[in-house]
């Protein structure tokens, strides 16, 4: 008996950038209906990888197959002509349009005359039943937060019921209830004999849901292996090609000085009553469902949400935030969770985006280029930053390396308080001990860090303290060793009578 044709065949496919090349001739073969996870640490080559069967760029040499047959995919056009879809990392969406009109750009349903907007609304109101959200087809993409906009980007890729279809990091925005729902839509798929690439660095996502893996490491195969014949552990030992020991840092020690302290912050129809404060030299987490109004304490911080109410003190000095440019003048940096849609400029190198906004540092009626670049290669060397060149433009930089570009550009501010949103969200196994590592390396120079992450181990392993969120209020505080995603989740859905009990004042906490 024959074995099936493979739907998707690879044969030495090769990509360089600049004379750079980041992969090394990548062969080989995936079935239809399977789940293929694609592994590997930030710059391995994963998402170039998928650009080149999506069509987003194009192999230097080797060929790509389609069901036996020898194709040529030159744009993202060829590839949905052959029934290859991509849901992107980083968003494809555009902004002032409506979700419907954004699943359909560019391929619209058309009536006689005029654009069949009801059927538009009908097969997107369709898909998004199929992804059981709420979402309706009319709303605005810029009204949406950043887990809706996945949300959107996934019934975009459903759209035109694609045979190959290529997941980068769907998983990483969205909540616990929301992935357990794309993963029952991925069975389902499967069962209907859509193949999944899939690329995540939850390997505990990947042990669930692959059927193989391809582990790829500085642009090279390393290995294709089946799910069933590996752990987790030998999975990161693949990646980084070395043991990983402790990833969380030992915590720093709290000073007793106030870094920054929120009084009865308010904000329209989002947030009441926020009350907080954070010491120098710790790390306070904000856990909570998607959209409890994390993100939004920490936009209402900086002066980007306008508050109906609250004061706020940093190094016990009241200060007056009406803008971004107030919050840099106090010493507060915010890492946003979107760092494409509102942090870096990806078609800037990577002096232009550290020095963005600390470019005063630099002008004295002219910019001074040379010091720009020579602080942009202190960062480079400080966080092992992954570029063909200080010249290279930011979209040709892995998601990790991005971010790391992204702290560089907010610490070139001297910060005192470090507000930092999703701060690992994309980013593999050995970019997150970074991170955690330079966390506790700022707290251990007495800056006071806040850390809001929908990743419950990287609150219990990075926090000193944890507060709740739950519908625009604080839920409850944890400490200690009540740290715990059983108790995060007891206050998160708002059963705060089955959690420990909490500290009643800011004041206990600190006696």
């Amino acid at each position: 008996m024959s074995l099936p044709e493979p739907i998707l065949s690879l044969e030495k496919i090769s990509k360089s950038f600049s004379g750079v090349q980041v992969l090394h001739a990548i062969s080989v073969q995936v079935n239809a209906g399977e789940v293929m996870g694609i592994l590997g640490e930030n710059g391995a080559g994963k998402s170039t990888l998928l650009k080149i069967i999506s069509g987003i760029y194009q192999r230097s040499s080797g060929q790509v197959l389609v069901a036996g047959e020898a194709v040529e995919i030159t744009s993202p056009s060829d590839a949905k002509a052959l029934g290859i879809a991509m849901i992107p990392q980083e968003f494809n969406l555009i902004a002032s349009l409506s979700v419907f009109e954004n699943i359909f750009l560019g391929q619209e349903l058309k009536g006689r005359l005029l654009l069949n907007k009801k059927a538009m609304r009908q097969r997107t109101h369709q898909l998004l039943n199929l992804l059981e959200t709420q979402l309706s087809p009319d709303a605005l993409i810029e009204e949406l937060s950043v887990a809706e906009k996945q949300m959107v980007e996934i019934a975009k890729a459903l759209v035109n019921e694609a045979r190959i279809l290529i997941m980068d990091e769907p998983t990483t925005v969205l909540t616990s209830q929301e992935v357990e729902v794309l993963f029952k839509l991925i069975d389902k798929l499967k069962a209907q004999g859509v193949t999944i690439l899939f690329i995540s660095h939850k390997l505990k996502e990947v042990k669930q849901l692959c059927d193989r893996l391809i582990i790829l490491r500085d642009g090279e195969l390393i290995s294709v292996v089946q799910v069933s014949e590996i752990n987790e552990q030998d999975m990161a030992r693949k990646m980084v090609g070395r043991e990983l020991n402790q990833v969380f840092p030992p915590r720093s020690q709290v000073q007793s000085k106030v870094a920054l302290k929120v009084e009865n912050l308010a904000v329209k129809n989002l947030l009441s009553n926020i009350s907080f404060e954070v010491r120098q030299g710790e790390v306070l987490g904000f856990a909570g469902l998607i959209g409890s109004g994390r993100t939004e304490t920490a936009e209402a911080i900086m002066g980007l949400r306008r508050r109906q109410t609250g004061d706020i003190y940093v190094q016990q000095q009241a200060v007056q935030i009406h803008n971004i440019k107030d919050a840099v003048k106090y010493g507060l940096a915010y890492l946003s969770e979107d760092r494409q849609g509102c942090g870096l400029t990806m078609n800037f190198n990577l002096p232009e985006n550290i020095s963005l906004i600390s470019l005063n540092n630099y002008s004295k009626g002219f910019i001074n280029h040379a010091q720009t670049r020579e602080k942009a290669q202190q960062y480079v060397r400080k966080f092992d930053i992954k570029a063909a060149s200080l010249d290279t433009e930011l979209l040709y930089l892995s998601g990790g390396n991005q971010q790391k570009v992204y702290l560089s550009k907010w610490m070139d501010t001297q910060p005192q308080v470090l507000i930092l949103d999703e701060p690992t969200r994309g980013v593999d196994v050995n970019t997150k001990k970074e991170i955690y590592h330079f966390v506790q390396s700022m707290t251990e120079q007495g800056l006071a860090v806040v850390v809001i992450s929908s990743d419950m181990e990287e609150l219990i392993g990075l926090a000193h303290r944890v507060l709740v969120m739950r519908e625009g209020q604080i839920q409850g505080e944890l400490r200690d060793q009540d740290i715990n995603e059983q108790q995060i989740m007891f206050l998160a859905a708002g059963l705060q009578s089955q959690a420990a009990p909490l500290s009643t004042t800011l004041q206990e906490n600190h006696q």
